[in-house]
């Protein structure tokens, strides 16, 4: 048999839950082939105390692990597609994405209390500006506390800090087994989530004959489609962690219906609209989407933020 294949992945129980799967996949499809995990520090891993998009925003949990991709380290990686920056480095490219868990974010507070029953000034942790911005919006009074760290951490917190509740993506919670920890799915409506959400990216060096068509059979073909559409709507609006927005892609029959929106950070003004159209053009559909945003108004919104960046 062939040599062993080499996953590289970030050393979290969610990362590791995710490279696992694609191990047991692998092994389920390809008996005798020995599948191993190589754990990879990145520059997210290590700076846990500065908010995201202080410190360079997308790419921060992927670079390393990228290089060692490129370097023949390992011979594919796992991320959580929400994670990946919307340009891929040259010589890469994603190999599969397997089908999507939920996407939706998730509350979890203290005492059990909904969105809408959380008290007057209520502390909401999270580090993400795209959720930030639509709690904000939703609910002025809320007070943003900023939060980092995996789950787990995220989960600890909430009991040891003076914190009311987190928002949460439902795949991480599912994933490890958590959904007793769930106040409440927050309604797109409310909260749209990010480009990617609850897929997992599958990457690989482009042309690699070998990996290629092994990842091809744990390919989703509707996943792929709807992530590629809202990953085209991100591009076009040049997304960073440091940007507030989210971008959600459904497939009914053979449409793409695609809901994309951009925030001002003190969620003041959200821009948002929904287009839709075959399955085969999700691309252009979300580039599409984005220009329709950027007439709007969200190319004065993505300026302001562009001129405080650090």
């Amino acid at each position: 048999m062939n040599s062993s294949i080499k996953i590289g992945t970030r050393a979290s129980k969610l990362a590791l839950w995710q490279a696992n799967w694609v191990q047991s996949a692998l092994n389920e499809k390809f008996p005798g082939q020995t599948v191993e995990l190589v754990k990879i520090k990145t520059k997210g891993d290590k700076i846990l105390d500065v908010p995201l998009a202080k410190v360079g925003g997308k790419g921060l949990f992927v670079k390393e692990i990228e290089q060692a991709l490129l370097e023949g380290r390992i011979d594919l990686a796992v991320h959580s597609m929400k994670d990946m920056p919307a340009e891929i480095p040259e010589g890469l490219c994603v190999g599969a994405i397997p089908q999507r868990e939920d996407p939706a974010d998730v509350l979890v507070s203290k005492n059990g209390l909904s969105f809408s029953e959380l008290k007057r000034g209520a502390v909401i942790g999270t580090s993400s500006l795209r959720r930030a911005a639509q709690l904000r919006h939703a609910r002025p009074d809320i007070v943003i506390e900023p939060l980092r760290g995996n789950l787990d951490t995220r989960l600890k917190k909430l009991q040891s800090e003076d914190i009311d509740a987190i928002v949460l993506a439902a795949a991480g919670i599912r994933r490890l087994n958590l959904e007793h920890r769930i106040t409440e799915y927050l309604p797109a409506d409310i909260m749209l989530p990010a480009v990617g959400q609850g897929a997992l990216c599958i990457e690989m060096r482009q042309n690699d004959e070998t990996i290629g068509p092994k990842l091809a059979t744990l390919d989703h073909a509707n996943s792929r489609a709807a992530v590629l559409g809202e990953r085209a709507f991100l591009n076009r609006l040049g997304g960073s962690c440091q940007v507030p927005i989210a971008g959600h892609g459904k497939i009914l029959a053979a449409t793409f219906s695609l809901t994309g929106l951009v925030a001002a950070v003190d969620g003041s003004r959200i821009i948002k609209a929904t287009d839709s159209g075959p399955i085969d053009h999700v691309e252009a559909i979300g580039v599409h989407l984005a220009e329709q945003l950027l007439a709007r108004g969200a190319d004065k919104i993505l300026a302001e933020l562009n001129s405080l960046e650090p």
